[in-house]
């Protein structure tokens, strides 16, 4: 049970308000007009979101009538079906042909400092931790660059870092050359989380975006989103206001441990075809976990 947190029977309740309900809805239910109502009703209180819902709703009975059963296993098969086909992943593997470099964006309060020593620890397994190099980004924050300092120190990978309030684009440029100096292969970038407008937000990033092309031309940059999986429908406008500004590629999932819902996930994959790499289930560098599709349905559904 170490995936969720909790103990079973610390997860009982908020498992038995949805998950449960809608197992037993699909299981003893016959077909009826009260049937999707409540069906919608429940993966609405699922933090699914009315339209999302809806739409998955007649797509249930579309595909119910086509195979011309009103059978609940059919309905439960056909169900998981769609939600499977609304959940995209993504596992965020470094080329080993180019530099690969990985913007970590978000929120303050997102976990995103955390996320990256995380995903450190995650890749140095596989190529390396003289492969990475960790940038301070976050130069809005002292606390943001002391902290991804002493994870650094922990992991054994170095940070390239400047003083509270500098250009986070030099920060950017730096580990480029530090990347460039030591054959590394993966940039992973902090950046800042204040949002006071849109249009910051894609001035930081269009900065980055140019240093990046004339630094590391035919590198390989990725965009990745952190959200608060326990948000709910906040995740989704997050995710909304920075795909449309700067465009996301990937999107970690921390605090994925607390989940007791978890149909903002469908909207943020199905809405803006962004899919989801990682969850982090725990505090330590180890609790990072890619996403696992039938484990999320098993809980969302209750089965």
């Amino acid at each position: 049970m170490k995936l969720f947190g909790r103990n079973k029977q610390e997860t009982t309740g908020s498992r038995e308000s949805k998950g449960f309900r809608l197992f037993s809805l699909l299981s003893s239910s016959s077909l009826s007009d009260a049937f999707y109502t409540e069906l919608e009703d429940l993966m609405v209180e699922g933090d699914m979101g009315v339209r999302l819902a809806v739409s998955v709703t007649e797509e249930l009975k579309t595909r119910l009538k086509n195979e011309k059963t009103r059978d609940e296993a059919a309905a439960r098969r056909i169900l998981r079906d769609i939600l499977r086909e609304s959940l995209l992943t993504d596992s965020l593997r470094p080329d080993p042909d180019v530099l690969n470099i990985d913007l970590i964006l978000g929120v303050n309060g997102v976990g995103k400092t955390t996320t990256i020593a995380k995903l450190a620890h995650f890749y140095a397994a596989e190529i390396g931790k003289e492969k990475i190099v960790l940038a301070a980004g976050d130069t809005f924050r002292a606390a943001a660059i002391d902290q991804l300092a002493v994870h650094g120190d922990r992991l054994g990978i170095r940070v390239v870092r400047h003083a509270p309030g500098a250009d986070p684009g030099a920060v950017i440029y730096d580990a480029i050359s530090s990347a460039k100096a030591k054959n590394s292969s993966l940039i992973l970038a902090d950046t800042a989380g204040r949002m006071h407008t849109k249009s910051h937000l894609i001035e930081e990033l269009k900065k980055i975006n140019k240093i990046i092309e004339n630094k590391a031309a035919g590198c390989r940059l990725r965009k990745i989103l952190v959200l608060d999986a326990t948000t709910g429908q906040n995740s989704v406008s997050q995710a909304e206001i920075f795909h449309e500004a700067v465009g996301i590629d990937a999107v970690i999932l921390t605090k994925y441990d607390s989940l007791s819902r978890g149909g903002n996930l469908f909207a943020v994959c199905r809405r803006f075809g962004l899919p989801i790499a990682f969850t982090g289930v725990g505090e330590g560098y180890e609790d990072l976990k890619p996403f696992d599709t039938e484990q999320f349905l098993d809980r969302f559904l209750g089965e």
